[in-house]
């Protein structure tokens, strides 16, 4: 092999991988241009095609631009002898479905795999971004509406578009493929950065619960969201990512370690187990502070209390501050906290900073409408040892995700 050919094939290696589905309608000529734009943002294209976008776009067009094989025929025995769609799914870091058509959307939603684009989104355990492309009178369809919420209700799959303008059977209204600029932008966005390439990170997420009896516990509201949108976030930029959390009702994060935890105690000990080699702690669990001095082994009877409903409590270990305490030297970790406050959030961040020897702590007010426990956004300001507080907008907790990791990885100098 010519040694210009071994460099090409190393650099598609090392290029991240887009995997785009194209489904069948009229749109589907403008994933040509999406391929040639996303190559020309030194990212790798890897094409699948239902049979009906075939129609509209020959797999030796989409070959030609992206330079690698296509997927036309889930069963073509040269592609399935390589598991070809297997293939595509693992060599994913994104899946880009353009045009998503409705029923495409409605598969999706199914988890049906019945072509080669369906078959490589239940295999691909990634984000995915999907960008519709119909009639307006389909899209406004509330059977079709109701595929994408269901799709859109998974924290790792995206939309993008549709635009709104003249459709190509002169309809006019909500339906067109969003601008391929803007897809490709959103792409990057999702791929975003890989800063964290090779670091362990641990998060810590949810709730704790502290047992009374066998069958009631002292908790708090937190779900779990924050800390699990750091995980797939720090995944995605190429972090060794470890997460223990306590009782959430979410799945776990794709190519993350999962430890899933109940009690403060049983969190302090796992979080320590983790440590070595950990680079950066970014602790959003919501550790009860108490929890009860006994805990009866049988369920506590009201008849049998005879009025006595006093509950003795006692602190439960400080589990953010112990790991800080524990780790000196050159290879302690960054430290990342939070702070829910129901009032003056700068002064209790920056309290809660000082004392535990924090490098950054994430202050949000509790209580306000639409964010912080069970909310799926969030308003929080950054505070760090150095410079004035970093007050963010509203954002999904997503797109927190993102910020905070942006000033960790300014502070291990990455």
């Amino acid at each position: 092999m010519s040694p210009a050919r071994n460099s090409r094939r190393a650099s598609a290696a090392a290029a991240r991988t887009v995997v785009l589905g194209v489904g069948g309608g009229i749109a589907a000529y403008k994933a040509c241009d999406l391929v040639r734009r996303l190559r020309e943002r030194s990212l790798r294209v890897r094409v699948a095609m239902t049979a009906a976008a075939r129609a509209f776009v020959t797999p030796l067009t989409f070959q030609a631009l992206s330079g690698e094989p296509v997927l036309a025929d889930l069963l073509d025995a040269r592609a399935d002898a390589g598991f070809g769609h297997l293939d595509l799914a693992r060599s994913a870091d994104l899946f880009l479905v353009a045009p998503a058509t409705a029923d495409l959307l409605g598969k999706l939603a199914a988890g049906l795999a019945d072509d080669p684009v369906t078959a490589v989104a239940v295999a691909a355990r990634v984000p995915w971004l999907l960008c519709p492309a119909m009639n307006v009178a389909m899209w406004r369809s509330p059977r079709v509406q109701d595929n994408l919420a269901r799709l859109l209700a998974d924290p790792d799959v995206h939309a993008c578009g549709p635009a709104e303008g003249l459709l190509a059977d002169g309809d006019v209204g909500p339906g067109r493929l969003a601008e391929v600029p803007d897809i490709v932008e959103a792409a990057l966005r999702l791929l975003g950065p890989r800063d964290l390439e090779g670091v362990k990170v641990l998060v810590t997420a949810g709730p704790t619960r502290e047992p009374i009896d066998p069958v009631r516990f002292l908790s708090n509201p937190s779900t779990g969201r924050m800390g699990f949108a750091i995980a797939r976030a720090a995944r995605a930029r190429g972090a060794e990512v470890v997460l223990l959390t306590g009782p959430v009702e979410l799945p776990d994060p794709p190519g993350v370690r999962v430890v899933r935890v109940v009690t403060a105690a049983e969190l302090a000990a796992a979080a320590r187990a983790e440590l070595p080699r950990t680079r950066l702690v970014v602790a959003a669990a919501a550790v009860s502070d108490f929890r009860p001095r006994k805990t009866s082994k049988r369920k506590l009877k009201k008849e049998a209390l005879g009025g006595r409903e006093a509950l003795e409590l006692e602190r439960t270990e400080d589990v953010l501050c112990a790991l800080s305490e524990a780790a000196v030297g050159r290879d302690r970790p960054v430290f990342v906290g939070f702070a829910a406050e129901t009032e003056d959030v700068v002064a209790n961040a920056r309290e809660k900073l000082r004392r535990k020897r924090l490098d950054l702590v994430v202050g949000n007010e509790v209580g306000r409408p639409g964010t912080g426990f069970a909310a799926e956004e969030n308003e929080a300001v950054i505070v760090g040892a150095k410079g004035e507080p970093e007050r963010l907008p509203r954002l999904s907790k997503a797109e927190l995700a993102q910020r905070i990791l942006d000033r960790a990885v300014r502070l291990l100098g990455r």
